[in-house]
């Protein structure tokens, strides 16, 4: 099984590039978000834990997110990987997501990291809130602090992660296919080994 993270700030490209490297290489893609409304969707004992959470404006707490991963796991147990969307966003989330795919015989095989200049990030982000209808893509200033909060939460995790020397910074600008073709490069270097 080879695991995967992929990172990057809004608008950096990794839904685009999630769905192309789940498709290339047949993993199952896990965004957090998407799994907690399957959850909730479903009224899993963890998705009405996770509906109460929401419900009264508080953050989903790791241990529940973590509980929806080793689910996901569970139900996939003939998967040849999983990409990761959205998580982990802190060293307890890296730290809980490693200790879970150890009990589950497996680990983060790469650690994808998106990096495209500010500039790039505003424009992208600007022109996707012409069409998307999503507020917080309508304005340079909230756009400029998302992504600055992106760096302040996220970094951390990048660290933890260079700790064993599983982060690979790969270039996000340039055409859709040039980004994927470097973003393949590096799984492939991986899974040959």
């Amino acid at each position: 099984m080879f695991n995967i993270i992929l990172f990057g700030p809004p608008g950096s490209g990794k839904g685009t590039q999630s769905a192309r490297l789940v498709e290339q290489y047949g993993l199952i893609h896990l965004s957090t978000g998407d799994l907690l409304r399957s959850e909730i969707s479903r009224k899993t004992a963890l998705g009405m834990e996770a509906k109460a959470i929401m419900d009264r404006g508080e953050l989903v707490p790791d241990a529940v997110v973590v509980g929806m991963i080793a689910s996901a796991l569970d139900h996939n147990p003939m998967a040849k990987g999983f990409l990761f969307d959205g998580f982990p966003r802190t060293v307890a989330q890296s730290e809980a997501l490693d200790n879970l795919l150890h009990q589950k015989k497996t680990s983060i095989g790469v650690v994808l990291a998106m990096q495209v200049s500010e500039e790039e990030l505003v424009k992208r982000l600007l022109n996707r809130g012409l069409t998307s209808g999503r507020s917080d893509d309508n304005s340079e200033e909230v756009v400029r602090a998302r992504i600055v909060e992106y760096h302040k939460k996220t970094s951390v995790v990048a660290d933890y992660y260079r700790k064993f020397d599983k982060v690979v910074e790969i270039k996000g600008e340039g055409s859709v296919e040039e980004i994927l073709l470097l973003l393949c490069s590096e799984i492939d270097k991986r899974l040959s080994n």
